[in-house]
């Protein structure tokens, strides 16, 4: 009882520190002094992952030297697959992506915790530049609700989204151990609506069709797509990479399908991200074809995301490939319109999800009677270290998980 009573005050203090932060658009040097000329900032990047499919990757500090003063802000994540190394398989060669074993990957729910310890490393004011996400869930269980409920409330003040998270993937689906995710399955269903209940932020990957292009004037998953994306009207939803990929080419229609779901009311919580260099080489493959998107994002200025979809890069070229190779695009759009893709939409989106799942977590606490303790305070009282055994120096910035005993 002590224990719990002590935790509840501790987290309790926790997240209305958190909360008394300010909500901003307002990007930060890396060097932690607030920006005072915006004019350098070329994008945010609605898609970037910190770690790669052996969890490996960029410490978050040299990721911030390499944004310098040209990206804004960025929504980070890992990758919740973890690509198994197979000794009967592989040998001694150990498999970092999942185009180079035939061995499975498996769902990684520790990526969290990883994503979370490297953002706790930043400053108050650097923590500004990141939206994390939460993405080590299995979307065809039906506790995938419990474990994002669950991230939320070990780490307040951290997460502000869900994804990229995977149902349908060229080559990647058939390689996750267990059960196939689907469109139709209750647990992604169940998934969506808790985002829309707590504010979260979505982006999922899921291709438009099949490998091999389905048979029939529709491809495979835009139907099931346009369903899910209805059922959760109160969830935003960002479709990354409009439903394209590495060997998912779009149809003759492609423009005309997004057009279905821009135009039509009941999806005005849907927008779309044009990450990866992979989908960049269909919209800049030729004038008319780059013309053709840029009519598209001119008409639906507020519906689309630029994003890396960059894996951890090891240098600022690397990192701003995608954004040099969509360089035809940005010439064909209106000013306006270029500003929204590469940086206004994204703090809208952002800005109002940071507030309403931080609104959730302070709900979630059963706030005692009396005057909550800060949390460093609370975590040197003898009443503390006496009900945990010990102290922790930092409870809040160094994650400290507190195991209530048996």
């Amino acid at each position: 009882m002590l224990k719990s009573k002590f935790y509840r005050i501790f987290l309790a203090s926790a997240l209305t520190s958190i909360a008394l932060l300010p909500v901003s658009s307002t990007v930060a040097r890396s060097d932690a002094n607030p920006r005072e000329n915006q004019d350098s900032v070329l994008m945010n990047d609605v898609h970037f992952h910190l770690d790669n499919y052996i969890q490996e990757g960029i410490p978050i500090g040299e990721f911030l030297k390499l944004m310098g003063d040209k990206v804004g802000r960025v929504a980070i994540f890992g990758i919740p697959l973890q690509q198994k190394w197979d000794y009967f398989v592989d040998g001694d060669r150990s498999p970092d992506y999942y185009l180079l074993s035939d061995t499975e990957l498996y769902y990684y729910s520790f990526v969290d915790a990883i994503v979370a310890t490297e953002y706790l490393k930043l400053s108050p004011e650097q923590r500004k530049r990141f939206d994390p996400m939460i993405t080590g869930f299995n979307p065809t269980d039906m506790y995938a609700t419990d474990h994002i409920k669950r991230v939320l409330k070990i780490y307040p003040g951290v997460f502000s989204g869900i994804g990229e998270f995977t149902i349908h993937k060229e080559f990647v689906s058939p390689k996750v151990a267990g059960h196939t995710a689907s469109l139709k399955n209750e647990a992604l269903n169940r998934v969506f609506s808790l985002a829309g209940d707590i504010g979260l932020a979505v982006l999922i990957h899921c291709d438009i069709d099949t490998n091999r292009p389905a048979p029939g004037p529709r491809p495979a998953y835009l139907d099931d797509l346009k369903t899910l994306f209805r059922s959760h009207p109160k969830t935003t939803i960002i479709w990354a990479h409009t439903g394209l990929g590495r060997t998912i080419s779009p149809r003759p229609e492609h423009l005309q399908y997004l057009a279905e779901i821009l135009s039509d009311p009941a999806y005005n919580n849907v927008v779309f991200d044009i990450s990866w260099d992979e989908v960049a080489k269909y919209v800049i493959k030729d004038p008319e074809t780059t013309r053709a998107w840029a009519n598209l994002l001119n008409k639906y200025p507020d519906r689309f995301l630029f994003g890396s979809d960059a894996v951890a890069p090891k240098t600022e070229a690397a990192y701003l490939k995608t954004y040099q190779d969509y360089a035809p695009l940005w010439k064909a759009l209106d000013p306006k319109t270029s500003y929204q893709i590469r940086i206004g939409n994204y703090e809208r989106i952002f800005d109002t999800a940071r507030q309403k799942v931080r609104s959730w977590e302070q709900k979630q606490v059963s706030l005692d009677s009396r005057p909550a303790l800060s949390a460093l305070t609370l975590a040197e009282t003898p009443s503390f270290r006496a009900a945990f055994g010990g102290s922790c120096s930092s409870p809040l910035i160094a994650g400290c998980f507190i195991e209530t005993p048996r």
